[in-house]
């Protein structure tokens, strides 16, 4: 049986596909480009915007803050964090803090059922 999913956790994943697709993309682009010129900054700014690379990656970052702040309010509900309380809300607090904390908040919102 599939799991049932929120809104911001299906968005998440939809958001996270588009942007890997993208990121294929443009590695395909870059790859092509390569054998043909060098790559500068300005060609790399160009086959960002052509491939769509930069939307899905402000796609995914919205909905990863949607996924992130979907959880915070659903587990406020938990016992678990009302006995935690402070520390989970400094967790989330401190979501931005280095790139590994984001994803590792970001795995767990995803386990959230």
């Amino acid at each position: 049986m599939k799991p049932i999913l929120s809104k911001a956790q299906l968005d998440y994943m939809k958001a996270k596909n588009a942007f890997e697709n993208r990121a294929k993309v443009m590695e395909k682009e870059i790859a092509a480009k390569r054998a043909l010129q060098e790559i500068t900054q300005e060609v790399m700014e160009e086959l960002v915007q052509a491939t769509g690379f930069h939307d899905a990656y402000n796609d995914l970052v919205s909905a990863e803050n949607a996924l992130i702040e979907w959880s915070h309010t659903t587990i406020k509900h938990e016992k678990t964090y009302r006995e935690n309380r402070g520390a989970i809300d400094a967790m989330y607090e401190n979501v931005n803090a280095s790139p590994e904390k984001r994803q590792e908040l970001i795995q767990l919102s995803m386990k959230i059922r």
